[in-house]
Order: C-alpha cells, then sequence, then structure tokens
C-alpha cells in the first residue's frame, strides 16, 4: 500500500473512528485514501474548527481526537487549539501534509516548520521523510498522546510519503527510550497520607481534571464518602463529584463559590487530587491555604511544588493511587465520619450563606436565569460546554454536573472561540447525549463557520449565546479597575447572530423577556437539530463572587461592585 492507505489503515488499528479536518495541496493523496476507503471524516469550515472539534471529542470519550490539516497555513492554524489541548492535557494526534522530500528547507510554497513551531506545545512532534518509518512513528504517536500526562502530538509527513508505496506491517508494541508511560508511585506515600487524616480535624478534598482523564471519579466519590468530608473543584475538575453530592461546595477560585473558597482558607488538611495549582483557584499564593498541610497527586513530577508546595506528594496514576487509597480506606478501622462531622456540617452551612445568584430587574433576562433553566430543563447526561468568557463562569455556577466528561471548557489557555466546534466534536463522540454550548456574542463569532458544518452533517448542538453587547470579562476588569474605559471592548455593530445562524442553515431564535425561559425556551430546546438561541441579557452584569488579582481567596468580593 501507499503512505496514505498506511495513515488510515494505521488509524483504524488505533480504534479511531472519526476523523476532523480540512484538504489541501500537501495531503490530496491522504485525502484520497478516504474517499477510496470510506474512512470517516467530518469537513469543517476551519482547521482551527477541526482541531478544537477532535479535542471536544477527546474530552467528552476520553479516546485520542485526530485532526488532519495541509501544510503551512493549513498546519498553522491548528497552533491555537493545540496550544489548548497541551495545557489542559487533551490527547490529540494531529497529522499535518508538509513540502516533499527535495523542496524541504528552501521556503518552497506552503511550506512551514510546523515541528519547530509546535515543540513547546506539544508532548512529542515528528517530521516522517520516509514512508518505511510510517507505521512505527504513528504508533507512538498515539502511545504518547493518551498515556502518562496525556497531550497532543504533531505528525508532519512530507508529500511524496503520501505517495510512496511499500510493504506494510503496523507494530504490536512500543518502545521508547526515556519514556514509561505507566506510572506506580509509592505505596509508602498513600499510607503518610492515611496518617495524615488520622491527624486532621478538616479535611478537604480539592479534585481537578486529572480525575476526568484518568477514569477515577468513582473511586474519588467513595473515597470521599468513607471519610465523610467536604470537597470542591477546579474548572477542569467539575463533574468528577455530582452536583448533588453531600457536602460537595461547587467550584473553588477567582469566581468559584464562597463556602468553596472559605473551606480551602480553613481546612487543616488539603486534598489536592490531578490538579496544577492554577493562579485563578489560589488567588494569592503565599497565602493559600494557611492553615493546611497539602497533599498533592500528580501524575507529573514537574507539578510538584512548581506553584504550591505540597507537605506530602503522591506521584503516579490515579488509576493507581485512587484505588490503592480507597481500598486502604475501607480495610481501616477508623471512624473517619464521625471525627469529621462537625467540619462536614459546618462546611454545608456555609454553602447556604453566599449561593450562586443574581438580582431580578424587570422582564430582563439574567444570565444566571437562562442557564439555571437550562440546567433545570437538561438530565444528567446533558453535555455543557462552553467558550470563555463571563458566560464560561456563569455556567459553572449555573448549570449542575453529574458526571465527568460532561462540562467542557478550555481552562488553562482561556481560549475564544472553543466552543461551538468543540461541542460539535461532542456531539460527534457521543451522538446519544445532548450536548449545549454556552456562548458569548464575542466568543461565537470566533469560529462562527462552524454553524455550516453542524448545518451540513445534521449536528444536533444547541447554541445558546449570553449575548449583552460587550466581550463581558474584559468589559467587567475595564468596569472595575479601568474607570469604565471600554476601550474596543463594547460590540454594539449590525451583526444579527440569528440571521448569521440561518444564512448557514442553522435554525435562530431570540429571547428578549425573562418569561421567554417558560413559554418559549423548553419547546426551542426539544427540537431536533442545531438551534442558536440568541439571549439578550443586561451588559453591565458581573460575575461575582470575585477575587480579585493579588487578594486571598477569603478576599472575595460578594456584591456591589
Amino acid at each position: 500500500m501507499n503512505g496514505a492507505q498506511a495513515v488510515l489503515t494505521s488509524l483504524k488499528k488505533e480504534g479511531v473512528d472519526m476523523v476532523f479536518g480540512y484538504p489541501g495541496g500537501a495531503v490530496l493523496t491522504l485525502y484520497d485514501a478516504v474517499y477510496k476507503m470510506n474512512f470517516p471524516h467530518t469537513l469543517t469550515r476551519h482547521e482551527q474548527g477541526a482541531v478544537h472539534a477532535a479535542d471536544g471529542y477527546a474530552r467528552a470519550t476520553g479516546k485520542v481526537g485526530v485532526v488532519f490539516a495541509t501544510s503551512g497555513p493549513g498546519a498553522t492554524n491548528l497552533i491555537t487549539g493545540i496550544a489548548t489541548a497541551c495545557t489542559d492535557s487533551v490527547p490529540l494526534v494531529c497529522i499535518t501534509g508538509q513540502v516533499g522530500n527535495a523542496s524541504i528547507g528552501k521556503d518552497s510554497f506552503q511550506e512551514a516548520d510546523i515541528c519547530g513551531i509546535t515543540t513547546p506545545i506539544t508532548k512529542h512532534n515528528y517530521l516522517v521523510k520516509d514512508v518505511h518509518n510510517l507505521p512505527r512513528i504513528i504508533k507512538e504517536a498515539f502511545y504518547i498522546a493518551r498515556t502518562g500526562r496525556p497531550g497532543p502530538v504533531v505528525i508532519d509527513i512530507a508529500k511524496d510519503v503520501f505517495d510512496a508505496k511499500f510493504d506494510y506491517e503496523y507494530p504490536e508494541s512500543v518502545h521508547l527510550r526515556g519514556y514509561k508511560g505507566e506510572c506506580a508511585g509509592r505505596e509508602e506515600d498513600i499510607d503518610d497520607v492515611i496518617a495524615a487524616l488520622r491527624k486532621a480535624k478538616k479535611p478537604l478534598v480539592f479534585t481537578g481534571g486529572g480525575v476526568t482523564i484518568s477514569n477515577t471519579s468513582e473511586d474519588l466519590c467513595a473515597i470521599i464518602e468513607r471519610l465523610g468530608v467536604p470537597s470542591t473543584a477546579t474548572l477542569l475538575g467539575i463533574g468528577t463529584i455530582p452536583a448533588d453530592m453531600k457536602g460537595y461546595l461547587e467550584f473553588a477560585g477567582m469566581h468559584g463559590s464562597y463556602a468553596a473558597n472559605m473551606a480551602i482558607q480553613q481546612c487543616d488538611l488539603l486534598l489536592c487530587v490531578g490538579m496544577r495549582f492554577s493562579d485563578r483557584v489560589t488567588g494569592k499564593v503565599s497565602e493559600f491555604a494557611p492553615h493546611a498541610k497539602i497533599v498533592h497527586f500528580d501524575i507529573d513530577p514537574a507539578e510538584i511544588n512548581k506553584n504550591v508546595t505540597a507537605d506530602i506528594s503522591v506521584i503516579g496514576d490515579l488509576s493507581w493511587a485512587l484505588p490503592l487509597l480507597r481500598s486502604k480506606l475501607e480495610a481501616a478501622e477508623d471512624d473517619f465520619p464521625a471525627r469529621y462531622a462537625p467540619w462536614l456540617a459546618h462546611a454545608i452551612e456555609m454553602t447556604g450563606e453566599h449561593p450562586f445568584g443574581y438580582q431580578e430587574e424587570g422582564d430582563l433576562i439574567k444570565p444566571g436565569a437562562v442557564i439555571e433553566k437550562i440546567s433545570q430543563l437538561s438530565d444528567k447526561d446533558t453535555i455543557a460546554v462552553t467558550d470563555v468568557g463571563q458566560h464560561q463562569m456563569w455556567a459553572a455556577q449555573f448549570f449542575k454536573v453529574y458526571k465527568p466528561r460532561h462540562f467542557l471548557t478550555s481552562g488553562g489557555q482561556g481560549t475564544m472561540g472553543y466552543g461551538l466546534p468543540a461541542a460539535m466534536g461532542a456531539k460527534v463522540g457521543c451522538p446519544q447525549s445532548r450536548v449545549i454550548l454556552f456562548s458569548g456574542d464575542g466568543s461565537i463569532m470566533m469560529n462562527c463557520q462552524e454553524f455550516a458544518t453542524i448545518a451540513d452533517e445534521g449536528i444536533d448542538v444547541k447554541v445558546v449565546v449570553i449575548h449583552n453587547c460587550i466581550l463581558g470579562m474584559v468589559g467587567q476588569w475595564q468596569r472595575l479597575f479601568y474607570n469604565h474605559h471600554y476601550s474596543h471592548s463594547e460590540l454594539k455593530g449590525k451583526t444579527d447572530l440569528v440571521k448569521l445562524a440561518e444564512a448557514m442553515g442553522v435554525k435562530g431564535y431570540r429571547l428578549t423577556k425573562k418569561q421567554e425561559l417558560t413559554t418559549r425556551l423548553p419547546e426551542i430546546l426539544a427540537q431536533p437539530g442545531p438551534v442558536l438561541i440568541d439571549v439578550l441579557v443586561p451588559e453591565e452584569e458581573n460575575v461575582l463572587p470575585m477575587v480579585p488579582g493579588g487578594k486571598r481567596l477569603d478576599q472575595m468580593v460578594l456584591g456591589n461592585l
């Protein structure tokens, strides 16, 4: 077979059931093989849409997302999506075309050093110049992408490699010097954690995206129940603990809940599981969890003591650490729930003191109200996807999530334009689940061309735009810290989002009064097929609570901004 056929045959062997991509000159032979082999492929309307779609597919399914792009600008259009996936540890394999071997290094038409460009934002990358190396490299790429701390891998393939014929044989195993995909730690570290629990009076579990990645949510919840302690989550940890679990304080950080932030500052033992202490969750680092002994579970040794110093570190895959901790706790005779009952009761009491909320204002629709209503209308299998900005925080606050992989958002990079293609990828990967995107009138424009994709492919995504005529989070900061100087953040132009969606084949609706949340919204959401719902909300609505930069988590502003 030729190199192009070898690529697709190898993908089949890796269990790939969908590729997102966009053709071009350097990958025409590959796309001819897609045609001849009837390989499942979704044509997006932009390469950035393709990589975000592969990301959403990967986050929702737990599989490796795969994207095809041509050389030069086709490949460079993947950069934002690759960086997004890298920061949030999402497994991707990006297969790009390169100019032919004879043209490499000569500034040839559409030549770009994609390996050099993506080195800082990938786990690994390859330039394939010999077709005989292709099967081994694809096998390695998938192994690297999905094992250890997952992440994106780029395979850049010279154009003539796709055409070259050879005797194909796919390797059965991978042998990489210096890389070990599986990571089990030291059992004595788990014993140290249990010893710390026996001394503590106010432990708190803080869960992150690593719990989702390692598929250990069930173990974590069993540990929390066995201990009888309160828990909280990072933005990427939302869903690892069911929203209705006793003692779950919702998410923590800059716009997190009062109860979660206060519990972090008051606890005497903080069990941090699969999280990296982003500045958005710590507040003032030097005064983060000041009374607590900190336990850090993480697969990546580079994360230990990087931002916050750990008193106990458990380095290893959570799929090793959490089942072991669970079994040891279940075998222990300690009555942990009785020991921690006063602390749990105190934490639960704090949830009622300053809950997430909003003030009604005449007939106006408040962002929290529409998201809260949609949450009430959704079942527990609904996948919520967000873009980035105020609506992202409101979605985290008001949409209740009960399962891992059911709240997809760009955490580390905060990538506007992520939402629509990611929601599309999530729906392709999980066709039985309802997928709802919460976006803003700023974010939705960044990859609005993908309305054409969801229309043409019949991908049933419900798109809810929180439309406040401003770049919401930018405007909030300009309002609070720059004396209301809305410098190039207001979006009071002539764009009609309903007509925009309808022009691309998606039904569009507009809601302007709060009674429509009851009279029209349920019927609109119940329609089959992709839909845009443009919800007009007040411009000067702030996301609260808010921990200002440089402040402690317990110095959050609760209102009157």
